[in-house]
């Protein structure tokens, strides 16, 4: 499993680990979790960077109706994981 740095707006940095990615609408999404086994706090991202820009940059999905859509891809495409 893939671990990638996260840079936050306050400069802190962060680590998760990549579960899966997806696009979806034209949007590129990914399903990362705090923990490389068992069961962690995941996060839905969404990529916001525009194209040709060497770092990529994602913001939390937050949107009730794009959240369930995306999550329900993710449950498809690992189906030992169910996202609450």
């Amino acid at each position: 499993m893939e671990k990638i740095k996260f840079t936050l707006d306050t400069q802190e940095n962060v680590e998760f680990y990549v579960l899966e990615q997806t696009k979806l609408n034209g949007n590129q999404y990914i399903l990362v979790t705090d923990t490389q086994e068992g069961d962690g706090e995941a996060l839905i991202l969404k990529e916001i960077s525009a194209q040709g820009v060497k770092e990529s940059i994602y913001e939390i999905v937050d949107d009730d109706t794009e959240m369930s859509a995306v999550a329900a891809v993710f449950e498809n495409l690992l189906e030992d994981i169910e996202l609450t």
